[in-house]
């Protein structure tokens, strides 16, 4: 059974950082693009970034200059660093597999951005 689990999420004061990881098994990671997505309270799920099997990575214009997201193969593990976190980047962040018609999805890590 193919498992991603996040971690890293907690609270933090506005400007902060933090890195989420998400760890994926039984799937062959070196060939899914990845991906973190969130979803706060009362609204849709949203992209945040995308990074693929090659590297090339996409960011929701919201994050661009604050979030980086990156990939270790060698450990089957993306993160996503986030720094200057807002009020507005509280949610819930998961992380997602995917390839052709096929996806994964993780159980999610809450991330409150709060003085």
């Amino acid at each position: 059974q193919v498992q991603l689990v996040e971690s890293g999420g907690g609270l933090v004061q506005p400007g902060g950082s933090l890195r989420l990881s998400c760890a994926a098994s039984r799937i062959i990671f070196s060939f899914y693009a990845m991906g973190w997505y969130r979803q706060a309270p009362g609204k849709q799920r949203e992209l945040v970034a995308t990074i693929t099997s090659g590297g090339s990575t996409n960011y929701a214009d919201s994050v661009k200059e604050r979030f980086t997201i990156s990939r270790d193969n060698a450990k089957n593990t993306v993160y996503l660093q986030m720094n200057g976190l807002k009020p507005e980047d509280t949610a819930v962040y998961y992380c997602k597999a995917y390839i052709t018609t096929v996806a994964y999805w993780g159980r999610g890590t809450q991330v409150t951005v709060s003085s």
